[in-house]
């Protein structure tokens, strides 16, 4: 099969194109051809690591968490997928001959989830390190819930910041659908336009406008739910427009030290929540990607320009310029086609 991958740490030029064996595949895993796979930040943060020059986790790496296809073969053991179906894979890349930059990956079957024959491949494989670190952020809250679905978030008021973004437009288009209203910050008219798209209900951009009062305009008892991409720059923001017992669920790692006054958040009991997805539980992103399965059932999540997420999409040979793309910020969803 044809794989991309890179041995040693550094710039987009260590990925190498190159042929390996499929996969093998235990019992209770499932052996997937890939269609088309998903490009994230991760994957160049990880690539280059902590410098040039590192040895890899594998000796052999191949990145790439998301992706979406057919199922090629089944252990003896699985029975949530049979061969021939349609199907979207998460975290992919976390085991040795992992990642979706590659025509072939075996998985255990808790992280190949079916794929409904109204969705398409691009919307499978955007679908993974987004959506699952959206609805994280959206039930790490003490009242749940702890799988969305419709009108699971009723009465709720969420802010998303950064609408436009991967994980943004994810945590707007699944708030909508658990029945929440959601507002989100933006820094221009293009990325407003992306935002609404997406469904949000009340766009607001922080950079002409005062943020603070056009949220508590909106939600006076303040917001139930913060999605957060940049916390420090943020966090006097968030001070003020957080509702009693309101959490934070940061998913970036903004430079720069995050401080809090106090006071202020111990008199609303106000809770931020760090999300790492590699790092949360197991049970966490089982719930996830079922609620995530759930919307894509619905038609509740989708990708494209028409959904605020436009696509870009690079050959497997061109996975060096994908991760150039979003290592450089383009907005949308950057694919890899595999077929």
């Amino acid at each position: 099969m044809r794989s991309v991958i890179y041995t040693q740490t550094g710039d987009p030029d260590v990925l190498r194109l190159v042929d390996r064996p499929v996969p093998a595949f235990s019992d209770g895993e499932v052996l997937v051809r890939l269609h088309v796979a998903g490009v994230n930040p991760t994957d160049w943060k990880f690539r280059r690591g902590t410098g040039p020059g590192q040895p890899p986790p594998f000796p052999q790496v191949s990145p790439g968490q998301d992706g979406a296809g057919v199922v090629e073969a089944v252990g003896s053991a699985v029975t949530t997928v049979a061969v021939g179906d349609r199907v979207w894979v998460w975290l992919a890349g976390t085991h040795e001959g992992g990642g979706t930059a590659q025509e072939y990956v075996a998985l255990e079957a808790a992280k190949v989830v079916p794929l409904p024959a109204s969705a398409t491949f691009d919307l499978g494989a955007s679908l993974g390190v987004p959506a699952i670190t959206a609805h994280r952020c959206l039930t790490v809250v003490d009242e749940g819930p702890r799988v969305l679905s419709p009108g699971s978030l009723a009465d709720r008021t969420v802010l998303v910041a950064g609408g436009a973004g991967a994980v943004g437009n994810a945590a707007i288009q699944l708030a909508r659908w658990a029945g929440a209203t959601v507002i989100t910050t933006v820094s221009g008219d293009e990325k407003g336009a992306l935002a609404q798209a997406a469904g949000a209900q009340h766009i607001i951009n922080y950079r002409t406008e005062n943020a603070a009062e056009r949220i508590r305009a909106v939600a006076p008892d303040g917001v139930n739910i913060v999605v957060e991409v940049a916390p420090t720059t943020n966090a006097a923001l968030n001070q003020a427009v957080v509702a009693d017992a309101a959490t934070v669920a940061v998913y970036a790692n903004e430079a720069g030290p995050l401080v809090l006054e106090v006071r202020p958040h111990m008199i609303v009991n106000t809770r931020y929540q760090f999300v790492m997805l590699y790092n949360i539980p197991i049970q966490a992103k089982l719930d996830a990607a079922s609620g995530v399965s759930s919307a894509v059932a619905d038609d509740a999540l989708r990708v494209g320009e028409s959904a605020g997420v436009p696509l870009h999409h690079f050959a497997l040979e061109d996975t060096a310029a994908a991760h150039t793309a979003v290592e450089s910020n383009v907005v949308g969803k950057v694919l890899i086609t595999l077929t």
